[in-house]
């Protein structure tokens, strides 16, 4: 099928401005032109975005699609494969009606982000294009770990639990086995863990190494769930690819990454939304009380990173409580209220998000020869960020998912 999408406002990343009245000429699920002023060719059908802001299809690095901002902690427990299955699913396609056309599932349970990357993959469910996990790895008592009775048994825990480089090296194999696109790393601990402390780290840098060695042999990417500082700089001289959260990184952790080129994902409404709602909404008093630690330097570290030029891609944590999936668009807002620039705040859902996940020659920007991934709202977001709250038209792989 072809298709001209007459664009009143087109988003140019290299620019960080709109073009007025472009013409993005699809074939198939690929963009094949770009004009201006020029009439429009015959054979294709035409689809009226005049009075529209295009973009890009939006890129999220940093969901979860097991979850759906339950205030609880434990109800994954009681989820069957298929339940998780299933909700996944859902999530998912609330990411792509949101205006996610991409997303990177940062840490799953039984594999079932890629059994729906897969089936999405195959045409089989419709569906955003999934980045996955698998199965993160964390370590005995740590972030990933189970904190239920020792008398329980089978796997209870939400990751591979490891506690020394052979294991992690394993771990990672077997990630990569059934079918992971990168390795996640629970390198300190977490807000959403009972017993750990979100400041300290957890896996050694010897731990740590072995896992990203594994992945950089297979040419792969790693990231890392880090709060404290000291475990953000173990990561990063251990060649991490992208720090999640980051929330506590000082100056010395801040040059180091700067300097390696390590990615951040900062995911500024995860801590937003769980002391907004605090303990009046479930949430355990002793989460609620290492959130607000985690709070304490988060926007500041972000603004930080930001203005000493670390590379920034845009992720949300979406899954965490009350941070439901399609809403993720708050992030916006919260990084332009500390300092960001609304196109860089775009780029960071766009070009830079395709570049850490090294899908640039795919996704992230609308130029010839990418995949037909568009959006479009129906006011400028670099006037109003929150304009991206309201996405109006979705298009994936060259199909209208909403107009």
């Amino acid at each position: 099928m072809k298709q001209v999408l007459r664009c009143g406002h087109l988003f140019d990343t290299a620019t960080k401005q709109f073009v007025e009245g472009v013409d993005l000429y699809i074939d198939g699920n690929k963009i094949e032109a770009l004009s201006t002023g020029a009439p429009l060719k015959e054979g294709y059908e035409v689809v009226d975005l005049s009075d529209k802001y295009v973009l890009p299809g939006l890129i999220d690095c940093h969901v979860h699609v097991n979850m759906n901002g339950e205030p609880a902690t434990d109800y994954m427990s009681k989820q069957t494969i298929g339940d998780s299955t299933i909700t996944a699913i859902c999530n998912a396609q609330s990411d792509l009606m949101a205006g996610f056309t991409t997303i990177r599932d940062e840490g799953s349970v039984f594999f079932t982000d890629i059994a729906v990357r897969d089936a999405i993959n195959a045409g089989k469910i419709d569906g955003p294009r999934m980045f996955c996990s698998g199965i993160p790895i964390g370590t005995t008592g740590g972030h990933a770990d189970s904190s239920f009775n020792p008398y329980i048994t089978g796997d209870t825990s939400m990751g591979f639990i490891i506690d020394s480089p052979d294991e992690g090296r394993k771990a990672a194999r077997k990630d990569f086995k059934y079918g992971a696109d990168q390795i996640k790393l629970m390198a300190t601990g977490g807000v959403l863990s009972f017993g750990d402390d979100p400041g300290a780290p957890e896996l050694t840098f010897e731990e740590m190494k072995a896992v990203i060695d594994e992945a950089k042999v297979k040419g792969r990417i790693t990231s890392a769930h880090t709060h404290g500082a000291e475990g953000i700089k173990m990561a990063v001289r251990a060649g991490i690819t992208s720090i999640e959260h980051g929330t506590m990184a000082d100056q010395e952790a801040h040059d180091l990454m700067l300097e390696n080129g390590t990615w951040l994902v900062p995911t500024l409404q995860a801590p937003w939304h769980i002391m907004k709602n605090g303990t009046q909404m479930g949430i355990p008093a002793p989460l609620v009380e290492k959130c607000g630690k985690v709070m304490e330097t988060h926007f500041a570290t972000f603004a930080r990173a930001y203005k000493m030029g670390i590379k920034i891609a845009f992720g949300t944590d979406t899954g965490t409580p009350f941070a439901t999936h399609g809403s993720q668009a708050l992030e916006f807002e919260l990084m332009v209220k500390q300092g960001m620039d609304p196109g860089d705040a775009i780029l960071s859902a766009t070009k830079w998000a395709a570049q850490l996940i090294r899908w640039e020659d795919r996704v992230g920007a609308l130029k010839e020869g990418l995949l037909a991934d568009v959006v479009a709202v129906d006011s400028d977001p670099l006037a109003d960020i929150t304009a991206l709250k309201a996405v109006t038209f979705i298009m994936k792989d060259g199909k209208v998912y909403k107009n």
